[in-house]
């Protein structure tokens, strides 16, 4: 760890190998970092953080993308109301749907947890 309360280079390519790979094995085995090195890491908190901000970003990109589909999801439900054999659209329909909603209320408490913690935050400091 260098002391300007970044992390290292190795840790970000271990990061972005985390978000790829299939196993945590794997990743650690293409960055070159042992596995025990992987979990003294995970108790870093600058690591810890930066891995995170990371796998989030990937979870609102995929929430925005499964949204993004909702449209499609809903004329595929509209076009196969009525057809003879629509199971698999209209399962993956619902499934584009089911995963949007989900994505919106995860979105949702965030949203709620980010405002009660600046309260929390705000009546600590009036404490202080």
């Amino acid at each position: 760890m260098n002391t300007s309360g970044e992390i290292t280079p190795k840790q970000q390519r271990l990061i972005a190998l985390l978000l790829t790979e299939k196993t945590i094995d794997a990743a650690c085995k293409k960055a070159n970092v042992a596995v025990s090195t992987y979990w003294r890491w995970m108790h870093d908190l600058r690591f810890l953080t930066a891995y995170r901000v990371a796998r989030r970003g990937i979870i609102e990109n995929t929430v925005a993308k499964l949204q993004s589909l909702a449209f499609t999801a809903i004329d595929a439900l509209e076009r196969n109301l009525n057809c003879e054999n629509p199971a698999v659209e209209i399962r993956s329909a619902s499934i584009v749907l089911d995963q949007s909603i989900r994505g919106l209320e995860l979105l949702d408490v965030e949203g709620r947890l980010v405002m009660l913690e600046s309260v929390i935050n705000r009546s600590e400091d009036k404490n202080v």
